[in-house]
């Protein structure tokens, strides 16, 4: 299975491309869409769609993991934030590819198996599970890659149950 984890923003978008097999999580690509600031609002929101797009039709994932939309407290950001994450579902979408929404609680968990580990644990543990050299920069990418070991723990979890279900029957 192949499963692209992302970060939503609009300066910065992180993404890592995970191949999960027999429980192990391979990286693929990982990376940041990285817009200017400054630059028109739309042009940004294009510029994140169409090189989404390219990571998409390249490693054609099964599925998308993406950060859940919460709240912050600078309405501005958030809605820029909301509007970036709409075009990248739409890219997902369009690709027809399934997507999956996760909390930061639910990454912590699944990725350190603590729910309120902090930062730099959830990094340095997406760094073991991918047997990476170095935490990847910027933060958004390792977050992106976590993202993408937090649907691979989910989806495991999801295949084991029904094999189990259907070994019972």
């Amino acid at each position: 299975m192949i499963i692209l984890g992302i970060d939503p923003g609009y300066a910065i978008v992180g993404y890592g491309v995970v191949q999960m097999q027999n429980g192990r999580y391979h990286p693929l690509e990982h990376g940041a869409i990285v817009t200017k600031a400054g630059q028109n609002f739309n042009r940004r929101l294009e510029i994140i769609y169409d090189s989404l797009t390219k990571v998409i039709n390249q490693w054609k994932p099964d599925s998308v993991s993406i950060e859940k939309l919460y709240f912050q407290n600078n309405q501005k950001t958030a809605i820029g934030v909301a509007e970036a994450r709409g075009v990248i579902l739409l890219a997902a979408q369009k690709a027809g590819i399934e997507i999956y929404e996760y909390t930061p609680l639910q990454v912590k968990m699944a990725v350190t198996g603590y729910g309120q580990a902090q930062k730099p644990q959830v990094m340095e543990m997406t760094r073991r599970l991918l047997c990476l050299k170095k935490i990847p920069k910027p933060d958004d990418t390792a977050d992106a890659l976590a993202m993408a070991i937090c649907h691979g723990q989910a989806a495991g979890s999801a295949l084991r149950r029904r094999l189990i279900n259907s070994a019972g029957r």
